[in-house]
């Protein structure tokens, strides 16, 4: 099976080498990595270009025009030749074994359609500072299951032709697109959590997650959520009613607030661990 590297730039090209260099350093060898530029500036797209000069492996595309995350990840997976697809950002890097950890999973379980591991946070030289702890893994199959609090995140692999029977990734996403595609997933088959650390994740002052988005992102998050509630043709949530309108991020995570609670968490590890006994 082939493994699709799916990369969407955008005036990311200082921290690209590292990118670069994890991906060529992988034990898993057949894999292609596939570009699209977001409308960066000329000397932007020619560094990237310079970078992967020479190595077949890698496609450079461009959008005409900036048209945002969500287009440029949709064309992303359309144009993928591979049977497993997974989104690295330009300024973060993969672990060397990372794809061939996911490949094994998917070759020895048909019914896994999607797996994630555990990221490390960096520094913006990818000095490891700490891993993301909530990363474990999810019951399958609750239709209440919402990725609140984010459990599933970085490093995310899943298999294109599942994908291609979703409604697909939603373009008019500018964040939370990640979310939303994780979670339309998740409704095909089951998921499974690779508990190691498999994706570096840059932190610095031009990241997506490091400046005025946090807020912009709880509100994305929230009709992410919101749109799978009604997807998945819900009508409440613990007792609650959802609403048939979006009105705000507040009033659907406070829909969410039971799962917070002790007993919420207590039989949610009851589920995951009987599932994994008798799968």
């Amino acid at each position: 099976m082939k493994f699709s590297i799916l990369i969407a730039h955008y005036n990311n090209s200082h921290f690209f080498r590292d990118c670069y260099e994890s991906i060529i350093k992988q034990t898993y060898t057949n894999w292609e990595a596939i570009i699209v530029d977001d409308a960066s500036s000329e000397d932007e797209k020619n560094k990237i270009k310079e970078i992967i000069s020479g190595d077949s492996r890698f496609t450079f595309f461009e959008n005409n025009k900036n048209s945002g995350v969500g287009i440029t990840k949709s064309r992303l997976i359309e144009l993928a030749q591979g049977e497993i697809c997974g989104f690295v950002d330009p300024d973060d890097a993969i672990t060397s074994t990372a794809i061939q950890r996911f490949m094994e999973v998917f070759a020895s379980k048909e019914n896994i359609v999607l797996t994630y591991s555990r990221f490390m946070t960096c520094d913006r030289n990818l000095t490891p500072i700490s891993p993301f702890r909530s990363a474990m893994q999810v019951p399958n199959g609750n239709p209440y299951f919402f990725n609140f609090p984010i459990q599933i995140a970085h490093f995310v692999a899943f298999r294109k032709d599942i994908y291609q029977t979703t409604e697909k990734m939603n373009p008019k996403l500018r964040i939370g697109e990640d979310q939303d595609l994780y979670l339309k997933m998740y409704e095909k088959g089951k998921v499974q959590f690779i508990n190691e650390v498999n994706y570096l994740y840059r932190t610095h002052e031009g990241g997506i997650s490091q400046n005025d988005n946090k807020r912009k992102s709880h509100e994305y998050f929230a009709q992410v959520i919101f749109n799978t509630m009604k997807r998945r043709g819900l009508t409440t949530i613990n007792g609650k009613k959802i609403p048939d309108h979006y009105t705000d991020s507040q009033q659907i995570f406070d829909l969410l607030e039971y799962q917070h609670q002790v007993t919420f968490r207590v039989r949610k590890k009851i589920q995951i661990t009987l599932q994994s006994i008798f799968r």
